[in-house]
């Protein structure tokens, strides 16, 4: 079992920035690839992007250039840097982990955070 707990989540106008952090327990954090999805009333949960055990990235069309994933190994969390932030960019974001190397559809996810909102203004 792991243990995910989103923060960061919050109101910011279009252009603003908002990081995101996922603190995880459990299981050891470093097994695992650490993705990040979310979700917007009528839609599916769409994957945002994904930091693999060897900290390599790989990020969804609609955020490369501003979104940024990382993870801290000694700290147990893995986090989102979301920059030029758009109204389209509003939706419940969940931080997930899974166990395979590469991982962008929500089946694929093994553990689930209860998700943080992010609502941006125009």
């Amino acid at each position: 079992q792991v243990q995910l707990v989103e923060s960061g989540g919050g109101l910011v106008q279009a252009g603003g920035s908002l990081r995101l952090s996922c603190a995880a327990s459990g299981r050891t954090f470093s097994n695992y690839a650490m993705g990040w999805f979310r979700q917007a009333p009528g839609k599916e949960r769409d994957f945002v992007a994904q930091v693999k055990t060897g900290s390599t990235t790989y990020y969804a069309d609609d955020v490369k250039g501003r979104f940024t994933i990382s993870r801290d190994n000694a700290k147990n969390t893995v986090y989102l840097q979301m920059n030029s932030l758009k109204p389209e960019d509003t939706a419940v974001y969940y931080c997930a982990a899974s166990s395979r190397q590469l991982a962008i559809a929500a089946w694929e996810y093994t553990y689930w955070g209860q998700g943080t909102q992010v609502t941006v203004s125009s």
